[in-house]
């Protein structure tokens, strides 16, 4: 397969649908040749009366997330064998991926994947449906994962 620099976007939380978007994103990127990139975001808390706390909790909820794309990071290069790239930011999830989806033109997929416990389909998924503007300049192709498909099924797709 040829090197390519098309990246395939996987948004990090601690739901176990997120570990199987990021098993479907590294596997499809191993069979085309693509990179992962994994986002993390954090969002600033309001305790602007409290100086020291917020930036107590600003490096804490930091923190959280650098272990979260550590842990995830592991996972996606034991299957590509390749670091994936890791991206951290501040702020709403749903504006920061829309800036992020703007700002690179190497990503050309978002891997999301669905609820695995029947409580709905996500808020990602569910933005998406609802067109509240994940894409702004932009559109990127979206796939979207069932969150209870477990690896076999998964292999047997790419």
């Amino acid at each position: 397969m040829p090197e390519s620099s098309r990246k395939f976007l996987v948004v990090a939380d601690d739901s176990s649908e997120c570990r199987t978007a990021l098993y479907f994103a590294a596997r499809r990127a191993q069979a085309t040749g693509a990179h992962v990139a994994i986002l993390a975001t954090h969002e600033p808390g309001d305790f602007s009366h409290w100086i020291g706390v917020a930036e107590t909790a600003k490096r804490e909820a930091e923190t959280a997330a650098e272990t979260l794309l550590e842990s995830m990071a592991e996972d996606a290069e034991a299957i590509t064998g390749e670091r994936p790239e890791l991206l951290l930011r501040e702020g709403d999830r749903r504006t920061v991926l829309s800036e992020l989806l703007e700002e690179d033109p190497l990503i050309s997929l978002l891997v999301l994947a669905t609820s695995a416990n029947g409580e709905g389909p996500g808020p990602m998924v569910t933005a998406l449906a609802r067109g509240k503007g994940l894409f702004s300049g932009r559109a990127v192709p979206v796939t979207v994962v069932p969150g209870d498909m477990d690896t076999a099924e998964i292999d047997a797709l790419v």
